[in-house]
């Protein structure tokens, strides 16, 4: 896949998830520097909103989008952002900003996630923008990797195949 950060081809690491593939177990670090195990999400839908960087204007604005909707979506659907952003980052990020409705998880310790799902960009070691939904039995059902770092997600063909799901 052809990717680029900033305008710059960037390559990206591990193995790109697709439709249909069992999701990966993965662990990252929640805000109180609690571990994140995926495989805890088993039985809900969950939209996995993977962001470079929270601190960012697009980031931010993929934040906030789900934070706002994830209302919409029915309590068997959970918000995960996923960036390389410290806990302690993250954690001052979503109190400052109100975000409540989503929980943020680091990357930064190993990149299991990035590596996973190939979202790990080699060249800054953060993570390409995008969006991974998987089903209350762990599959894939919706991927989607922004060529473009700086573009938004497509949030409207997101909530829609969440929203087949509930």
């Amino acid at each position: 896949m052809n990717m680029t950060f900033g305008g710059e081809p960037v390559t990206l690491e591990g193995q790109e998830v697709k439709v249909g593939d069992m999701a990966p177990d993965f662990r990252a670090v929640n805000t109180d520097l609690s571990i994140y195990n995926s495989t805890d999400d088993r039985g809900k839908v969950v939209i996995y909103s993977v962001v470079p960087s929270l601190d960012t204007p697009v980031c931010q604005v993929q934040t906030r989008t789900f934070n706002e909707k994830i209302g919409e979506l029915g309590e068997d659907v959970k918000v995960v952002t996923i960036s390389v952003d410290l806990p302690f980052a993250q954690k001052r990020y979503c109190a400052a900003e109100g975000i409540d409705n989503v929980i943020a998880v680091s990357d930064y310790n190993g990149h299991e996630f990035g590596k996973k799902y190939g979202f790990l960009v080699k060249e800054n070691q953060l993570l390409a923008r995008g969006i991974v939904i998987v089903d209350k039995e762990g599959k894939v059902t919706y991927v989607e990797y922004v060529p473009e770092s700086t573009d938004e997600v497509d949030f409207d063909k997101a909530f829609e195949e969440a929203k087949k799901l509930k």
